[in-house]
């Protein structure tokens, strides 16, 4: 059971594949004008990377080496193909906001990269649960940045208004605005998790000061060395009485 839960907390957390791997960034960028758009193009790539994993899992000792990559992008086109109708049929408006960027799942670096980084090695259950844990990451993240963008842009989130209709900051709606939106999340992360890591250190037994550690190892060592032959000279000693 830890197994799992480490594949979820990896894909949502420490291997975000966004805000810690940066992959699948030009559909994040693009994508992430409005709320909702962010939680359609998540939900379709979470369901493409959840069911590729599995069926990759399945088949990952009949799949020979030399026609790997070229049957792990028929497998993830068939699964887009799928998932490109079902939005088309119950939900137009989301399909026509994506456009383009539905069909070129296909090409997704997480998709692509997990089914040969993971899926291709592990058992059909680990490889559901690290497309579950990558794929809610990837939806976390591109709503986040898509709410955040829409609020500042249009003073709405999933289209309720939330400042007044006289708030507008015209970049947040603009590709400059997805960059600096996404710059601060990740300033964000990366600041939490150099406390989270100092915080550990110390509960170690380390208090973080590097340069002090590496003095007391060179020091440590230099007395392991000067012990080494003091020991090889009592070596023979020992050697004799027990003769």
């Amino acid at each position: 059971m830890k197994k799992y839960l480490e594949r979820l907390w990896n894909g949502l957390v420490k291997e975000n594949p966004v805000l810690v791997l940066m992959l699948g960034m030009c559909p994040a960028l693009a994508v992430s004008t409005e709320a909702m758009n962010g939680i359609g193009m998540g939900l379709s790539t979470l369901a493409v990377l959840v069911f590729s994993n599995l069926i990759i899992s399945l088949l990952r000792k009949a799949i020979p080496d030399q026609v790997r990559l070229p049957a792990y992008i028929v497998i993830v086109a068939s699964l887009v193909t799928v998932t490109e109708l079902l939005i088309k049929a119950y939900a137009p408006g989301v399909s026509e906001s994506l456009g383009v960027y539905i069909p070129l799942i296909v090409v997704n670096c997480i998709i692509l990269g997990r089914a040969e980084a993971y899926a291709n090695k592990h058992t059909p259950g680990l490889a559901v649960m690290d497309g579950i844990g990558m794929g809610l990451g990837f939806t976390i993240a591109l709503t986040l940045a898509a709410s955040i963008r829409e609020l500042l842009g249009a003073g709405t989130i999933f289209g309720l208004r939330i400042l007044p209709e006289s708030w507008s900051i015209a970049i947040f709606g603009k590709a400059p605005g997805a960059f600096l939106v996404f710059a601060l999340i990740i300033a964000v992360m990366n600041a939490i998790g150099i406390k989270t890591r100092q915080r550990q250190l110390v509960e170690s037994g380390c208090d973080g000061n590097c340069a002090l550690c590496a003095t007391a190892c060179e020091n440590r060592t230099e007395e392991q060395q000067t012990e080494k032959p003091a020991e090889k000279a009592a070596a023979p000693e020992k050697g004799g009485e027990a003769k």
